[in-house]
C-alpha cells in the first residue's frame, strides 16, 4: 500500500519545501520522488517541469484523521475544485460541497492511499449518469459492475490510444476555466478482463467527511509537485501523452 502524501510537519522534513511525486503504472517498475527542486528529467529527453500547470494547494483548518485533537489542522493536502465536465459538459452537482464549512466538511483532497478516486453520493451519480450517457453516444454499451465498480462498459467499441481507452473526457476544473485537471482512459478506466472496462470512480456514500477524494489510480503517469512554500499544486496531464511514463525517470541524467 502506498504511502499517504500529508504535511511535512508530521513527517520530520520541515525543512523541505518542495516535495514532487510520479507515481508508476507499472507493476514491475518504480516511479519517483524528489524532495527540492528539479528538474524532472524523464527518457525520451522530456523535461516535465515544462507541462506543469498550478493550483492553490491548502491544509483543511479541521483534521480529517480518525484521530485528532480538537482545533487540529488536517495533515493531508486539499485542491479546490469548482466544477466537473464529461466530455466538455458542465456536470450538474450541489456547489456547497466543492467547498470546506466551518466543520472541515467537503472539498477535494489528493490522497495516496485511497486505490480509486472516491465521490460522495450525488457528485458520483451525477458524473457516473453523464458518463454513462456520453458513452452511449459514442456507441459504447455499459455492462454490469464488477465490484468495487458500480459503472462498467463493455471493451467492443472502447479504441486504445497513447492517452489509454478512448473514453469520455473527466475534467476538474479548478480556480479557472482555463486550469482543468483532466482525467482521460488512462487514469478512468480500469481493465477488468478483455471485455470489460470499468470506471475507476467509487460512491462514496452520503454525507462522507471529504466530498472528493483523488485516489492513487487517478495520479498515475501524472508529475504532482507540492511547492510548500508557495502553498500550490503543480501538476500535468498524463505524460503517456508526451510518449513518458513515470517509470522513465532518467537517473543518469544530471542538473
Amino acid at each position: 500500500m502506498r504511502d499517504e502524501v500529508t504535511s511535512p510537519r508530521t513527517r520530520g522534513v520541515a525543512e523541505v519545501s518542495t516535495l514532487t511525486i510520479c507515481l508508476s503504472s507499472s507493476t514491475r517498475a518504480s516511479g519517483v520522488a524528489f524532495f527540492g527542486d528539479g528538474p524532472y528529467n524523464f527518457l525520451p529527453n522530456i523535461e516535465a517541469a515544462g507541462f506543469l500547470r498550478y493550483t492553490p494547494l491548502f491544509i483543511n483548518p479541521v483534521s480529517t484523521a480518525g484521530v485528532s485533537s480538537q482545533g487540529e489542522p488536517s495533515d493531508e493536502y486539499f485542491i479546490g475544485v469548482k466544477s466537473i465536465k464529461v466530455n466538455d459538459k458542465a456536470v450538474p452537482l450541489n456547489a456547497t460541497l466543492l467547498t470546506i464549512d466551518s466543520r472541515g466538511n467537503g472539498g477535494t483532497k489528493i490522497s495516496t492511499v485511497n486505490p480509486y478516486t472516491v465521490l460522495e453520493t450525488s457528485i458520483y451519480k451525477a458524473v457516473t449518469e453523464a458518463f454513462i450517457s456520453e458513452a452511449a453516444a459514442w456507441n459504447i454499451s455499459r455492462v454490469a459492475g464488477v465490484a468495487p465498480f458500480e459503472v462498467c462498459v463493455s471493451s467492443k467499441n472502447v479504441f486504445s490510444t497513447r492517452l489509454g481507452p478512448s473514453v469520455p473526457q473527466i475534467d476538474l476544473v479548478l480556480q479557472s476555466q482555463s486550469v482543468v485537471w483532466s482525467i482521460t482512459g488512462s487514469n478512468s478506466m480500469v481493465y477488468v478482463n478483455d471485455n470489460v472496462l470499468c470506471l475507476g470512480f467509487v460512491n462514496g456514500g452520503v454525507n462522507p467527511r471529504t466530498s472528493i477524494v483523488i485516489g492513487g489510480y487517478q495520479l498515475e503517469d501524472l508529475l504532482l509537485q507540492f511547492d510548500l512554500a508557495t502553498s500550490r499544486l503543480g501538476f500535468t496531464s498524463t505524460l503517456l501523452g508526451s510518449r513518458t511514463t513515470c517509470a522513465n525517470f532518467n537517473f543518469t541524467s544530471t542538473a
